[in-house]
């Protein structure tokens, strides 16, 4: 019975990612925020299950890695093409690009261009997944920005719109070179050559956790002093600490 445990928490994953879809569908970015961060966590102790019970499977990484893919990487993509059809236009880019702004029909329903690249995101994340899957290395590091984090970093921008109430935090999130950029960041950092520490601890002394120990403290720190505008520094201070510590990343 112990063994079908790891894969009923990956299923709830993916039952998350299904209805924080439908929720930005609808434009209800804090519902999908919510079900986001629920995935986010049976996605941590659905393997955290499967090593404490030692009923790890090959089966349970492949459905692990579908269950990510909708919530850590059809969500993203979708609140990045939400966000990018917001800014298509009010931009400086409508002036240089017009044809970005222009409408393809399928249909009957129109498509426009430009928000499309927000799914460079989803198509990313499926890359980094079939690598993960295939790469046996990636037992206590990751290579490459883990999709979760990435996913935590997307949602996070709506997010910031809603309750931080910053005029300028809002027109910097609103403009469409910022939201472009942040896109190919993101596709890029997915797949990167890497080296980013996991938060495994195979010990809890302080030693030979200084990183991790570290990370964690200042995040906390973060969270509690900006909300959710923590969550981009947070993403980055992860990507900062480990190229300084690539050497004792293994």
């Amino acid at each position: 019975m112990k063994k079908y445990i790891p894969s009923g928490l990956t299923l709830l994953n993916l039952l998350c990612g299904s209805i924080a879809v439908l929720y930005v569908v609808n434009n209800n970015y804090v519902g999908a925020a919510q079900f986001v961060f629920l995935g986010i966590l049976l996605d941590f102790f659905d393997g955290f299950a499967a090593r404490k019970l030692k009923v790890t499977s090959e089966f349970g990484l492949q459905l692990d890695s579908l269950a990510d893919m909708v919530t850590s990487g059809i969500v993203p993509g979708l609140v990045m093409y939400k966000m990018l059809a917001l800014t298509t236009n009010n931009s400086f880019f409508q002036d240089v690009f017009p044809q970005w702004g222009s409408n393809v029909k399928l249909s009957g329903f129109e498509v426009e261009w430009l928000p499309l690249l927000g799914f460079s995101i989803t198509l990313a994340s499926a890359v980094r997944l079939a690598r993960f899957n295939l790469d046996d290395e990636q037992q206590n590091f990751f290579k490459g920005l883990p999709t979760p984090a990435n996913n935590l970093l997307i949602i996070s921008l709506p997010l910031i719109l809603e309750f931080q109430e910053n005029d300028n935090i809002n027109a910097i999130i609103l403009n469409k070179g910022f939201l472009i950029v942040i896109t190919l960041l993101s596709s890029f950092l997915l797949n990167a050559n890497m080296k980013l520490f996991a938060l495994k601890f195979k010990n809890y002394a302080f030693k030979g956790n200084e990183v991790r120990y570290i990370f964690l403290i200042l995040s906390l720190i973060m969270i509690i002093v900006l909300q959710f505008a923590a969550i981009p520094v947070i993403i980055f201070m992860y990507l900062g600490l480990s190229a300084l510590d690539q050497k004792k990343i293994s």
